[in-house]
């Protein structure tokens, strides 16, 4: 067997052109990891069990017989299917691990036993090879399936997340799974980079548990440190205030004011007396030991005017700040619809626009060379009748 390139991988002059990437993961984090390198010029195979990847079929929203979530992140490859526990199956995916320059797959450790996984990293040992599991392996619960909402759960991230008096809420996007994705694509990288290096076969592990604990960033730091547990705190900051929405006549406004010299900016912009009084408040401990109350003068002066009066009035003020939009509006916007990070994208059901990488490469962002594929839709391609 041989591993040609694919036509729309060749000539594009992008960072990882020539470079060969099996994807043998399903549903977000793994593909998302396969993807980047497709979006970076790799030259991806996805190889699918015959019932195809899980996440084929969630849905609804579909774009002609494929869930979007599956369209979100499975372009820039080709789809072959094999069944790893037929002994035929297995030797076809084999002879790709052996050309491979890097492998991305997201079995449990019994399944990595179970389905021969460590015998298909033997056989190239020069081979970038990345994990996506669950949690650390050796660890209690590394061998435990795990999905986003499940690691938002058990990583800490659910318990920051709400308001004070609220039940946990999870965030509403598979934020665990996207971290997860992206640090695999960073070791994904990082392999090639050591290869170059004359340093190969760099196994590297991201485990979803660990991934999204990283996440918390601050708030993490902030326990380990202090042994202080964080609480929920809606859409407040545990350390700056203002720092969230505020209420306009006519909806919401963002301010994110994160130092005192841009609050004296607020307090002058505004020009409300009664604000203007509170001189201790121009020191942020003090906003964030009074929260509730400034948070009542604020709403009491921002509801005088529309969200698009205080837009106008804070544009040029220095004052961090944002509308509050949802999905339609994110998209709506000038930035996003005035700009190529929303572009074409093929796929089974027919074109449909897609968001690109948010990577620009030497001032330009490149294309969605080709969209997600068919089950299987390149088997004769690349296994032959």
């Amino acid at each position: 067997m041989t591993w040609s390139l694919d036509p729309t991988n060749v000539g594009t002059g992008l960072p990882l052109e020539g470079v060969r990437v099996l994807d043998l993961s399903r549903v977000l984090a793994g593909p998302l990891c396969a993807m980047i390198a497709g979006d970076l010029g790799a030259d991806v195979i996805k190889v699918e069990a015959p019932n195809g990847d899980p996440v084929r079929s969630l849905a609804p929203p579909r774009f002609g017989g494929d869930a979007t979530y599956y369209l979100a992140v499975n372009r820039h490859r080709r789809n072959v299917v094999a069944d790893l526990r037929d002994p035929k199956g297995f030797e076809k995916v084999a002879a790709l691990v052996r050309l491979a320059d890097a492998v991305v797959e997201n079995y449990l450790p019994s399944q990595i036993t179970s389905l021969g996984i460590d015998h298909l990293r033997e056989m190239n040992p020069e081979c970038v090879w990345v994990s996506i599991t669950p949690a650390t392996m050796g660890g209690p619960v590394a061998d435990q399936p795990s999905f986003d909402l499940l690691a938002q759960a058990r990583s800490g991230i659910m318990g920051v997340t709400g308001e004070p008096d609220g039940p946990p809420m999870k965030v509403g996007a598979p934020v665990a799974d996207v971290v997860t994705g992206l640090y695999g694509a960073i070791g994904l990288l990082a392999g090639l980079f050591a290869r170059g290096q004359n340093r190969p076969g760099r196994h590297f592990e991201a485990p979803l548990l660990e991934s999204a604990m990283t996440a918390l960033v601050n708030q993490a730091q902030g326990y380990l440190a202090t042994g202080e547990n964080p609480t929920p705190l809606g859409n407040d900051h545990p350390s700056i205030t203002p720092y969230g929405p505020v209420t306009t006549a006519d909806g919401f406004l963002l301010l994110a004011v994160g130092t005192d010299a841009q609050y004296s900016r607020l307090v002058d912009v505004v020009d409300d007396a009664p604000l203007t009084s509170h001189e201790s408040w121009r020191d942020n401990a003090a906003r964030v030991h009074y929260r509730d109350e400034l948070r009542v003068e604020l709403n009491r002066i921002f509801e005088t005017r529309s969200t698009d009066q205080w837009l106008e009035a804070l544009a040029h003020s220095g004052i961090p700040h944002a509308p509050i939009l949802d999905v339609a509006g994110a998209f709506a916007q000038a930035q996003i619809r005035d700009g190529d990070f929303v572009g074409p994208m093929d796929t089974p059901g027919g074109e449909v626009m897609t968001m690109r990488t948010p990577l620009v490469i030497d001032g330009s962002r490149p294309k969605v060379r080709r969209g997600p594929r068919r089950l299987g839709e390149d088997s004769e391609e690349i296994f032959g009748a």
